[in-house]
């Protein structure tokens, strides 16, 4: 695959919002080494011990909530929770994946009651070296939950590293429903987009595999990739077996693009 080569971005909307949901994405910027010079650099004095940063004290957060469990047609991907750093959109998550949250559907605009939200959706927008999103029942990316939550930004946890799982949404404090994995770092998505869980390698490579799937103008893939039941698992409880991948992915032939801005 051809590395990006623009800069493009691009909203997520939901369904009373009128338009899709969708991360904007920037490409890993190149850069060149400073040539080299005959003379040799001076050699800066050591730093004292006393003057170095305290690395403990900007440690990165780790995920410490329960774990989910997204069986696809194309794998298991495995996420743990950030339930610290994201409390709201973390029960959002597992109150729409057990069914004990209500919700208004978004493609009859009924009130539902002890539904699994999750289980049967798609993902309705794949894009190669970037992320996956889903989480829209219509699989339209313009379906949502019929209610809003703030961001929870943390300053310490960002798309430092691929695998996150964040929410997808039209602008600050318009989350709902739609989640998006990440495939690499996406440090231009920093502080914009709930971070509320990290996908382990496994998972990442299911998330490229998904990525790569033949799909349209408006990358949403040519044959759907189910998610087809979402557990959650808490802490000391056992993770069910995998259940056989009844799909094989195809790869795109075509270089990755990225849509126009909505």
């Amino acid at each position: 695959m051809k590395p990006i080569q623009t800069l493009l971005s691009f909203l997520l909307f939901v369904s009373f919002a009128g338009a899709q949901q969708t991360p904007p994405t920037k490409p890993a910027e190149i850069s060149t080494p400073a040539a080299a010079t005959s003379a040799p650099a001076k050699q800066a004095a050591p730093t004292p011990i006393e003057d170095l940063p305290d690395t403990a004290s900007a440690a990165k957060p780790q995920p410490t909530g329960a774990t989910a469990i997204l069986d696809t047609t194309l794998g298991r991907l495995t996420c743990r929770f950030f339930d610290k750093q994201a409390p709201l959109a973390v029960a959002n998550f597992i109150g729409l994946a057990n069914g004990t949250k209500d919700y208004t559907d978004p493609a009859t605009n009924k009130p539902m009651h002890h539904h699994r939200y999750f289980d049967g959706t798609t993902f309705h927008r794949v894009i190669p070296g970037f992320m996956i999103q889903g989480g829209d029942p219509t699989g339209t990316g313009m379906g949502g939950p019929g209610y809003q939550f703030k961001n929870e930004p943390d300053p310490n946890l960002n798309f430092d590293i691929p695998g996150r799982l964040a929410m997808a949404n039209a602008g600050p404090d318009t989350n709902g429903s739609q989640f998006f994995i990440t495939e690499l770092p996406q440090p231009p998505l920093n502080q914009g987009y709930t971070i509320f869980g990290q996908c382990d390698d496994a998972s990442v490579e299911v998330v490229k595999a998904i990525a790569r799937v033949e799909r349209d103008g408006q990358d949403k893939p040519l044959t759907p990739v189910v998610l087809e039941h979402v557990t959650i698992v808490r802490e000391g409880e056992p993770i069910p077996p995998a259940p056989p991948v009844a799909q094989k992915p195809v790869s795109t032939t075509t270089p990755a693009t990225q849509p126009q801005t909505k």
